[in-house]
């Protein structure tokens, strides 16, 4: 079999050279014409997978190794029957971990305790779960906002859309959706955005198109922390000159999220070929335990990883996708030892 992979799927060909010959490109090269012989498409986010792409192609599967799902037409895959399968979950820990340490550093910047903080919580799925989880931990309040769960679980702890906005920090986790009941484009509009105020902390570290960004640059809050940005890698200028961070959509690189991504590709590709999974394959990432030399949460978080420095990286856009397909070696938390216990759930 043939597989176009984009090239920065996590150990593409330790992973997926079972399956046949391996074709890598960048995710934004991959086209109808690169396509139109293979049989397995792997996709990041930059690829857009849709009829244009697969039209004549001779794909039979195609997977994501990243969390999102607005860049991939199901509905075609479906209807012409080429399996899909995306790594939902893959980066939760990765993205509740980069939620967590900028409160941290946000609360000794501004001098707050965090445990007189709330936090709301937009979307609690995969990362918004584990970042609940880390916050509660932390004894940081939370106030949980997620319809769709709401309508179907009736859970008694959560709070409507407006409640949520009125937190003290605000963080968005949603997909990107455009249709249904409970759409999530431009979620925070001109309709709602009155809740936000110049004491809020407002983050996305969603998907770009969930805050209405014409409207947040106008708005005055306390810190904006952005990661997810409409129109990327062209991304507004005047928003990434105010945030106190403004980073290339990386907040779910870590190593480990990526090498899961590409992990959950495989087992789904192995259910749908009837091949059995290699066991050495789990093993691919390893570092061991990594000892810390600080004796405090915060430096600990920021010995583990300084967020900064990915602002500091696209301080001129052009470097935006550079910097994301280079992006530095991070592990999650659960890899290191710390004299103060970590937050890890």
């Amino acid at each position: 079999m043939k597989l176009i992979i984009d090239d920065a799927c996590y150990a593409y060909n330790e992973i997926f050279s079972p399956f046949g010959e391996i074709v890598t490109m960048a995710g934004r090269d991959i086209n109808a014409e690169s396509v139109k012989d293979g049989d397995i498409l792997i996709v990041r986010s930059r690829t857009q997978v849709n009829e244009q792409l697969l039209k004549g192609s001779s794909i039979k599967f195609v997977g994501s190794t990243v969390a999102g799902l607005d860049h991939v037409d199901q509905d075609y895959l479906k209807n012409n029957h080429i399996e899909f399968f995306s790594a939902q979950g893959c980066n939760s820990m990765a993205v509740a971990e980069f939620v967590i340490s900028t409160i941290l550093n946000l609360a000794e910047k501004h001098q707050f305790n965090h445990q007189q903080k709330t936090l709301g919580i937009i979307g609690v799925g995969n990362v918004g779960s584990r970042l609940a989880a880390k916050a509660e931990l932390l004894g940081i309040k939370t106030l949980l906002n997620d319809p769709i769960r709401q309508q179907n679980e009736n859970l008694p702890n959560f709070v409507d859309l407006d409640t949520a906005l009125g937190a003290d920090i605000v963080t968005f986790h949603t997909p990107l959706t455009f249709d249904g009941e409970f759409p999530s484009f431009k979620l925070l509009n001109q309709t709602n955005f009155h809740h936000i105020n110049e004491q809020t902390i407002l983050f996305n570290a969603a998907r770009g198109g969930v805050i209405d960004e014409k409207i947040w640059e106008k708005t005055q809050t306390l810190e904006n922390v952005i990661d997810c940005w409409e129109n990327e890698p062209n991304i507004n200028q005047n928003l990434q000159k105010t945030a106190y961070l403004a980073s290339p959509h990386i907040a779910g690189h870590s190593v480990d999220a990526k090498f899961m991504g590409s992990f959950m590709v495989y087992e789904a590709l192995c259910e749908f070929f009837g091949e059995k999974q290699q066991e050495n394959i789990k093993n691919l990432i390893n570092p061991g335990v990594l000892m810390l030399k600080s004796d405090n949460l915060l430096d600990s978080l920021n010995e583990i990883y300084d967020f900064k420095q990915d602002t500091i990286a696209i301080k001129n856009i052009e470097n935006f996708e550079i910097y994301r397909r280079n992006y530095p070696i991070r592990y999650e938390w659960p890899h290191y030892r710390s004299k103060t216990p970590l937050p890890i759930v």
